[in-house]
């Protein structure tokens, strides 16, 4: 009967040590992530109310890369490395590497990406003026890169896998208008959630429109 008064116990302070540490891990992310979303519009600041978009800076893929021209304004100088704490997520486990992106640089050592996936037909805002975003508040500017899925680093309905999509996974993300969230975002059950705009009823959106 010990024994098992014993187990019950350690396993009800083993669930509340898990508990604590994933709660710790968001904290840490969406103080980061607000960090990373005021360099950003520091960034724009700088440069004529313009966010970042496609030039010498940034010559790779900018939702990645957006880093490069912006990471000044956190203090970081030289090379990109794992030690750029601003830009790692304490809770990112990567996609189909076999690390997590902000130990990677083949994703320049971040676990967040830029609203600017500029593939055909796709919502983004690379290069827009602030200006021209008609709804800052509701408009994506940087986030976890799981909102693009989507999936959850923070309360996963998979476990530590990363798949499948699903709908409403909640992902820290940050608006053009500067403030953080951990939002639910939409799946339709087929396109990765950066494709499209959600239905009506989510708080946020991709495009500047």
């Amino acid at each position: 009967m010990a024994v098992a008064v014993v187990s019950v116990v350690a396993a009800i302070v083993l669930a509340r040590v898990a508990s604590m540490r994933e709660t710790a891990g968001l904290v840490r992310c969406t103080g980061n992530l607000q960090q990373v979303a005021r360099a950003v519009l520091a960034y724009c600041n700088d440069h004529n109310q313009t966010l970042p978009g496609a030039d010498a800076t940034a010559p790779n893929n900018l939702w990645w890369w957006y880093k490069e021209p912006v990471k000044g304004y956190l203090g970081l100088t030289g090379p990109s490395s794992a030690n750029d704490v601003p830009f790692a997520c304490p809770s990112d486990r990567g996609y189909s590497d076999p690390m997590p992106f902000r130990l990677s640089p083949r994703f320049d050592y971040g676990s967040y990406v830029f609203n600017g996936v500029t593939l055909p037909g796709l919502p983004n805002i690379a290069g827009w003026p602030l200006s021209s975003v008609k709804n800052t508040k509701q408009t994506l500017l940087v986030m976890e890169w799981t909102a693009h899925a989507p999936l959850s680093w923070h309360k996963s309905k998979t476990g530590k896998n990363n798949m499948p999509f699903y709908c409403d996974a909640q992902s820290v993300v940050g608006f053009v208008d500067g403030h953080v969230s951990f939002s639910k975002i939409y799946y339709d059950g087929f396109n990765a959630a950066y494709t499209r705009d959600p239905i009506p009823g989510y708080e946020y959106q991709y495009s500047g429109n």
